[in-house]
């Protein structure tokens, strides 16, 4: 029963402040790590200026030019996500176990002349897909003796005459956001007892985008190579999170438990286009070069909340169970330009070293085009502001064993997005970067090929548990860290003809 009974007349509902379309989802979806075959995965995916892999069909499509015969390749990967959580000087744990498919591609090689001063040698074709992000993670944050909780958020925002079927709305009606008429004012039982609950919070991320190329390549004298790549880009992404707040000690009237679900998931195709040049000044060195277009987007949001809650009264205990309507939304997202410059030393039979350098300035992803006319300027705004020019360096290096074994190893840095300080203050993931380092072999003999690779992946980063109430009447939330590990082995087999 309510303890409080109050008419709700206001009902302001806008869009985007119910949807995910904001400056974390311009940079979720912008900010990939290509991952294809694993040879170039052992090589720490540095082959911008090496080709002859489907990989550099994400990284510098004239890699395509310096393929010699026609070729199939299959990459299947397999591995575990860590994420390690602090939250409240509390530490936990989740991991997941995934099997996916990061690479099937084929090359066709025409052989035009085999020596042309002039002219063309060879002109290729591919067709395929390479995993150029993966979403899949399952974490958990929990804290002890807190002083704060989400219902300050739901509150603050009900005091400024804000009020969503998707969050308010599922407080008041589970008794969690109450309204004292004597103050005219909302509250809730945690802020009326001065805190001191339990919190708990799980993560659960699913999803990928697989960008599936067209590309063409040019061989000139075996000295310069040219290629384009036309990029379909299959975006699926999911996320479940739970959040719940209990009276561990018992010292709170009235309130014992509640738990509030979002779910929201993205979906959509995006098309871009990659231009590249390779040139072998002399047979031992190789510099090439790549623009990537933005990638432009049309994607489709699903939206929805639940929330339980569970009370004791002095007549009896109650227990509720609300959902919100079921959200839909449609916008355009344009990702950034992408620029790659690369350069390799091959030393005959014996190996190679490689390395790439790519920008991208996130700052210039954009929403676009809401479905009921929305502009998403501010949005787009707070994206400038919060987002700059970041650079992603790629090492990979490879040794031949013998005539057909080789050893590889590789290091990737891709560096933070953020800026140091935004809207006025220091922004928390301003040095979030993450590292990989990988290492493989390789099997080659006439016309079948093998490669077995290992990649070590390490993210942290930090992240509030729930938006921080705009009054100062309420006490901010506590950031908690996550440090995310991802251990992958990748097995591509390949047949050449």
């Amino acid at each position: 029963m309510k303890k409080y009974l109050f008419l709700i007349t206001i009902s302001l509902l806008v869009p985007f402040l119910i949807q995910a379309q904001d400056l974390a989802d311009a940079l979720r979806y912008s900010n990939l790590t290509v991952s294809g075959t694993a040879r170039a995965g052992a090589m720490g995916n540095a082959f911008g200026a090496l080709g002859g892999d489907f990989t550099s069909a994400s990284i510098n499509p004239a890699g395509i030019g310096l393929y010699r015969s026609s070729e199939f390749a299959l990459t299947p990967v397999s591995g575990s996500i860590r994420v390690e959580s602090i939250y409240y000087g509390t530490g936990r744990e989740d991991s997941d176990y995934k099997f996916s498919l990061n690479n099937m591609s084929y090359v066709y090689s025409i052989p035009v002349a085999a020596n042309n001063e002039a002219g063309i040698v060879s002109v290729n074709f591919g067709a395929g897909y390479n995993r150029v992000k993966d979403f899949n993670s399952n974490s958990v944050i929990q804290g002890f003796d807190v002083n704060g909780s989400y219902l300050d958020y739901f509150a603050d925002r009900a005091n400024r005459d804000i009020w969503s079927d998707f969050y308010e709305e599922l407080a008041w009606k589970t008794d969690m956001l109450l309204y004292d008429e004597n103050n005219k004012e909302y509250y809730s039982d945690l802020q009326d007892a001065n805190y001191g609950q339990s919190q708990r919070k799980t993560y659960s991320k699913n999803g990928s985008i697989d960008e599936y190329s067209f590309v063409m390549g040019l061989n000139f004298n075996h000295k310069l190579y040219m290629g384009m790549a036309w990029g379909i880009n299959d975006l699926s992404y999911s996320e479940g999170t739970s959040f719940y707040e209990n009276d561990d000690n018992d010292n709170i009237p009235y309130f014992n438990n509640y738990q509030f679900n979002n779910y929201f998931s993205t979906y959509g195709i995006g098309h871009n286009f990659k231009f590249g040049a390779i040139y072998k000044p002399i047979n031992e060195v190789r510099l090439g070069v790549s623009i990537h277009t933005p990638t432009y987007y049309r994607l489709y949001d699903d939206f929805n909340t639940t929330m339980n809650s569970s009370l004791t009264y002095n007549d009896g205990s109650e227990k509720y169970e609300e959902s919100s309507p079921y959200n839909e939304y449609n916008y355009r997202l344009q990702t950034p330009m992408r620029a790659t410059f690369s350069g390799a030393i091959v030393i005959g039979k014996k190996g190679l070293i490689s390395a790439d350098y790519e920008l991208v300035n996130y700052g210039m992803a954009k929403l676009r085009d809401g479905g009921d006319g929305y502009n998403f300027y501010d949005e787009n705004a707070d994206i400038r502001e919060a987002y700059k020019t970041s650079g992603n360096l790629r090492i990979g290096g490879e040794l031949m064993a013998t005539s057909n074994f080789s050893l590889r190893g590789g290091f990737e840095y891709h560096g933070p997005a953020y800026n140091e300080r935004a809207f006025g203050t220091s922004q928390l993931n301003a040095d979030s970067k993450m590292m990989v380092y990988s290492t493989g072999i390789g099997y080659r003999t006439g016309l079948f090929f093998a490669d077995l690779t290992y990649r070590y992946s390490s993210l942290d980063e930090y992240d509030y548990p729930y938006p921080t109430p705009a009054s100062e009447v309420y006490q901010a939330p506590q950031a908690a860290s996550f440090k995310t590990v991802r251990n992958n082995i990748l097995f591509t087999l390949g047949f050449k003809f």
